[in-house]
């Protein structure tokens, strides 16, 4: 039985995507023309690959055999077709990154630009995602992470500041109003803004300060998704409503206007920064290899 590769990527792009559209819009086609090769491949291998509903494409039983088997082999033939890049004068390609907000906010402004026109013949996407994930099996060269989530398996590559610090602030209004809290256990008499990642449970804020360790559950009037929902607690913070806490770089403008004022920030816990992670056990495709050199090259 013979089957058309396309038909097998524009599979894997819709069950990968969880829909056609979203199939589409990652793997550059069509909703249509992905709908019509999944159609066609069904019908040459005489099974439903996926279920379809109004609201969510899911693959059977049958279609997730077929992805677990696909996406390595697939990802192998396109490692094959990369090695023609080493004969261009530039590389070339597609790029996809899988990357916490925080990094697409603070870490790759720096470096994207000056990435981009360095190499013109490469298309860098980024999709911003809280959780580790698998990389390949999302459809992404790479990722962005911190250390404590990367698998020993991945090749980790510095991307970035080495430090950071996770930092608290409130308007000076809040501040006036409520006291300026003086040791970490102030904060539990404080409205704190607090974030949380999907799916896992709030964690608490932690300081740190002369060997001492503290760890506050803090609570307040308003809870956020780390990443996407971010830029509302500070504007909360900034309008009065409490103490918000979120990497120093990205209070850092706030702090020089004067609209937020540092809160506790002898006790700021200091973390290490993040890294570019992908995995060591298949070729490096080209775009990739450019971006490591690339970040290696003009690391801080």
């Amino acid at each position: 039985m013979k089957t058309d590769l396309g038909d097998l990527n524009a599979f894997v792009a819709v069950a990968r995507a969880g829909g056609f559209r979203e199939g589409a819009r990652t793997s550059g086609g069509s909703a249509s023309g992905l709908s019509e090769a999944v159609r066609r491949l069904e019908t040459q291998l005489g099974v439903r690959l996926l279920n379809r509903t109004t609201r969510s494409v899911v693959p059977t039983e049958a279609g997730q055999g077929l992805l677990d088997r696909l996406s390595p082999a697939l990802n192998e033939v396109e490692a094959a077709l990369d090695v023609v890049n080493g004969f261009r004068d530039q590389p070339a390609g597609l790029l996809r990154l899988n990357v916490p907000g925080s990094a697409a906010r603070l870490v790759l402004p720096k470096i994207v630009p000056a990435f981009l026109a360095a190499y013109p013949d490469i298309r860098l996407e980024i999709i911003t995602e809280e959780g580790f994930v698998d990389v390949l099996a999302v459809g992404c060269d790479a990722g962005i992470r911190y250390e404590e989530r990367l698998e020993q398996d991945m090749i980790a590559v510095p991307i970035g500041p080495r430090t950071q610090r996770y930092a608290l602030g409130a308007s000076p209004g809040y501040l006036d109003r409520h006291g300026r809290p003086e040791h970490p256990r102030d904060l539990l008499e404080h409205a704190c803004l607090r974030s949380r990642f999907s799916g896992r449970a709030m964690a608490p804020w932690e300081f740190h300060h002369d060997g001492e360790v503290v760890r506050i559950d803090a609570t307040g009037p308003l809870i956020v998704q780390a990443g996407g929902g971010s830029d509302l607690a500070v504007d909360v913070a900034i309008a009065g409503g409490g103490i918000v806490g979120l990497f120093e770089d990205w209070l850092r403008p706030h702090f020089e206007s004067g609209a937020l004022e540092p809160v506790l920030e002898p006790w700021w816990q200091r973390f290490s920064g993040p890294f570019l992670y992908y995995p060591g056990r298949r070729l490096v495709p080209a775009p990739l290899r450019a971006f490591v050199d690339f970040i290696k090259a003009t690391a801080e």
